[in-house]
């Protein structure tokens, strides 16, 4: 149900259960948790590519599960990563690049949203149904949303539950760019290739620092960024910069 593929510092992983458009069962969510963490510890990982199997990104939690489940909508709650599949994401120090397959739909729109950059395919489709079911979502979407696109946007989007195409979630900023399917996961895995060209320490050290800022004010995250650069700063020498000068100078004639 989750495939995982490693090359070249970058990990793939595939959500797969095509045919129940990719649904977060627990098995899936616990699954998706542990090769997370696992992939978090692997010092051959720099970058992870999230991606679907299928016409679906994901469709979000698993209803049919929850419908025989005594606990009910808990899992739409959960507060332990191995439940809850974006704060397994959002606790990884490293990029995750979404590349969304297909439909991201509740519960799939929140995991989508937990990644740190998203390239979708032109059959991409977000939508939140929590309201037409009757339920708040419990995994962020309420307020990550509006945060990225603005409260307007979002209140048009989960007050009415219709479906938001991928150029239009392009023009909103919602998702970096749009490519044709065949395009899609080149397009992520060039992009993950790049990032992994970076020192592994950099790489999680700056993604924290954005990360970390973003839920700050303003003078506070400028305070974060002169406490955590001065620490880090202090570490490079001037024959480390000189080093890499030429491999950054090289690099742009051919970009």
């Amino acid at each position: 149900m989750l495939l995982i593929e490693k090359s070249d510092r970058v990990a793939v992983l595939t959500l797969n259960r095509p045919d129940a458009m990719n649904a977060l069962s627990r098995a899936l969510r616990a699954a998706l948790h542990d090769a997370v963490v696992a992939l978090s510890n692997d010092p051959e990982v720099s970058v992870i590519v999230l991606t679907g199997a299928g016409r679906a990104f994901t469709a979000g939690l698993d209803l049919k599960e929850l419908g025989s489940d005594p606990k009910g909508l808990g899992a739409a709650n959960a507060t332990g990563a191995a439940e809850n599949p974006v704060l397994a994401i959002l606790e990884c120090p490293k990029p995750i690049i979404g590349a969304i397959n297909g439909v991201a739909i509740t519960g799939g729109f929140e995991v989508a949203l937990a990644c740190d950059v998203l390239i979708a395919s032109t059959n991409a489709r977000f939508a939140d149904t929590h309201a037409r079911v009757g339920i708040m979502p419990g995994w962020g979407l309420s307020q990550r949303l509006s945060r990225l696109i603005g409260p307007y946007r979002a209140k048009e989007l989960s007050l009415s539950g219709n479906f938001l195409d991928a150029r239009t979630a392009c023009d909103w900023g919602l998702v970096n760019r749009v490519v044709e399917p065949e395009e899609l996961m080149p397009a992520a895995l060039r992009l993950a290739a790049d990032m992994a060209t970076i020192p592994p320490e950099t790489l999680c050290l700056y993604k924290g620092l954005i990360d970390q800022g973003y839920d700050l004010p303003f003078g506070e995250a400028m305070a974060l960024e002169h406490r955590l650069s001065s620490a880090n700063n202090r570490t490079v020498t001037p024959e480390m910069v000189e080093a890499r000068r030429a491999a950054i100078q090289a690099r742009g004639r051919t970009q």
